[in-house]
C-alpha cells in the first residue's frame, strides 16, 4: 500500500535507501568485530600438525603435540642450535606466533635431552576485555614441572633423534708446569668421538685420540689410541629425579662403572641434590693391544648446590672419595654465560689413613664453539667440534690426590647446567 502523497517510484527509492544504510552499518559492525578478533585468529586456534612441521623443518628434533581439555603441550629436542637457551628461544616464538592454542587454554613446551624429558616451558594466556593477549616470551614460567601429557605428545615425534650419528671433534689441552727451566709442558690432541642413539635415553660413544704436539707427556699420550668408548643409560624418575648409568672406558686411564643421580627440590628450585658412586680399574692401549688391571676402587661423591638466578651463579660443596682412596671437602662456584662456564673451586683433604692432605684449589672455565647453528641432513653423520672447550687449573700443583674421572667425552660444567630452568628463563629475557 503506498502512502498519501507519494508514488510508486518514490516509495521505492526510498526503500532502497534505507536498504542500502542497513547493509553499511552490517558491514561495518562486521568489520570492527573482525578487526578486534584478528589478533586472537592469528595467535590461537592454529593447528599442532603445521607447527610441527615448522619446528622439524627448522632442525629440531623429536618433535610431537597432544592437546586436552586444559592445555596444548609440545615435545621437542634441541639439536639445531649449539646454545640450548639460543635454540629454545627459536622454538618459543615459532609457536608463539603459529602453533597456540585456541581461546584461554594454556600451553606447555616440554624440552627433551636424548628423548629424555628435562624442563618445560608454560605459558597461561593473559585475557583483557575477553581476548588473549599476545604471548611474550617473558610470560613463559620455566620450570622442572613437566605435567602429565608429555607422554602422549611423544609418542607420535617426528624427525626422531634415534639412530643419528654425530662425529663431534674434541680439543684437548693439557698444561703442567713441574720443570724450573720451562714454564710450561703441553699436550694438544684432536679426538673425534662417534655418538648415536639406539633408543631413548640411550648413548653410545665411541672415541680416537690423535695427539697434535706432545712435548713432555712421554711416549703413550704421543700416540693414536683410543679414548671413551661408553654406553650411557638416563631415566627420569617421579619427583624431579634423574639416573645415569655408565659403562666402559673412561679418561684417567679407568674402566668400569659410574652411576650418577640428581634431584631437584618441587618446593625451591634452586636447590638441589646429587651423588655419584663409581667401581674402576686401571687400563692402559700400548698401540691397540688393551692391558687391564683387575683391583678396583670405590670413588663417591654426595653434595648439595644453589643456583642464584639474579647472577646465574651456581654454587656447591661437596664429599668426595678420590681414586687413592683420599677424600675431600670441595667447594665450587661458578658463574654462568651465553658462551661460557667460569668458575673457582677449593678443597681440602686426608688421605685413606687419615693423613691430612695440603689444601688445593684453582679454576676452570668453558666456552662454546662455532658454529653455532647446524642442521642434519636426514641419516647422513655430522662433522663438526664439540659443544665447547675448557681447561681446569690445578693452583696446588697436585699431582697425586683429588684425582677423578669423568664418564663422557662431553661431560663439564657448560653442558651440566645448559638445561637448567633459571638458565634458560634468563636466556628468554636477554635475548
Amino acid at each position: 500500500m503506498t502512502p498519501i502523497g507519494m508514488n510508486v517510484d518514490e516509495t521505492k527509492s526510498k526503500y532502497v535507501c534505507q536498504l542500502k544504510r542497513l547493509k553499511v552499518t552490517t558491514t561495518r559492525y562486521v568489520a570492527c568485530l573482525f578487526l578486534c578478533l584478528l589478533p586472537a585468529t592469528l595467535l590461537y586456534g592454529q593447528s599442532g600438525d603445521e607447527t610441527v612441521n615448522l619446528l622439524t623443518s627448522s632442525g629440531f628434533e623429536n618433535v610431537g603435540w597432544t592437546e586436552d581439555a586444559r592445555e596444548r603441550v609440545y615435545v621437542l629436542q634441541n639439536t639445531a642450535y649449539r646454545l640450548n637457551g639460543v635454540g629454545i628461544g627459536e622454538a618459543v616464538d615459532l609457536i608463539r606466533e603459529h602453533g597456540m592454542p585456541a581461546g584461554a587454554k594454556a600451553c606447555r613446551i616440554v624440552i627433551m635431552d636424548n628423548n629424555v624429558p628435562q624442563i618445560s616451558l608454560y605459558y597461561k594466556p593473559i585475557v583483557v576485555a575477553g581476548v588473549p593477549t599476545t604471548p611474550q616470551r617473558r610470560d613463559w614460567n620455566v620450570s622442572y614441572d613437566i605435567g602429565d601429557s608429555w607422554q602422549q605428545a611423544h609418542q607420535h615425534k617426528e624427525n626422531s633423534s634415534l639412530f643419528k650419528v654425530d662425529v663431534a671433534v674434541y680439543p684437548e689441552l693439557s698444561l703442567k708446569n713441574l720443570i724450573i727451566t720451562q714454564i710450561y709442558q703441553a699436550l694438544f690432541n684432536l679426538s673425534p668421538a662417534v655418538e648415536v642413539s639406539f633408543w631413548n635415553g640411550m648413548k653410545l660413544t665411541a672415541q680416537m685420540v690423535f695427539p697434535v704436539y706432545n712435548d713432555g707427556y712421554g711416549t703413550y699420550a704421543g700416540r693414536v689410541h683410543p679414548g671413551f668408548i661408553t654406553l650411557q643409560q638416563t631415566y627420569r624418575l617421579p619427583y624431579n629425579l634423574w639416573l645415569t648409568g655408565t659403562a666402559g672406558l673412561f679418561n684417567a686411564g679407568r674402566y668400569g662403572a659410574d652411576v650418577k643421580l640428581l634431584h631437584a627440590l618441587q618446593a625451591d628450585q634452586r636447590f638441589s641434590f646429587e651423588g655419584r658412586l663409581g667401581l674402576t680399574a686401571t687400563y692402559q692401549w700400548q698401540g691397540f693391544d688393551f692391558h687391564y688391571g683387575t683391583k678396583t676402587r670405590f670413588t663417591w661423591s654426595l653434595g648439595a648446590n644453589f643456583y642464584w638466578p639474579r647472577y646465574n651463579t651456581q654454587v656447591s660443596l661437596k664429599a668426595e672419595q678420590y681414586l687413592l682412596g683420599d677424600k675431600a671437602v670441595r667447594f665450587d662456584i661458578i658463574r654462568h654465560f651465553r658462551y661460557a662456564s667460569i668458575g673457582f673451586y677449593a678443597m681440602k683433604g686426608v688421605t685413606s689413613k687419615w693423613e691430612s692432605v695440603r689444601a688445593n684449589g684453582g679454576f676452570r672455565f668453558q666456552v662454546a664453539l662455532p658454529p653455532y647453528k647446524y642442521k642434519r641432513k636426514g641419516y647422513i653423520p655430522r662433522v663438526l667440534p664439540s659443544r665447547n672447550m675448557g681447561i681446569a687449573y690445578n693452583a696446588g700443583n697436585e699431582q697425586y690426590y683429588y684425582k677423578g674421572f669423568r664418564d663422557n667425552a662431553g661431560e663439564n660444567i657448560m653442558q651440566a647446567n645448559s638445561l637448567n630452568p633459571f638458565y634458560i628463563k634468563s636466556e628468554l629475557l636477554n635475548f
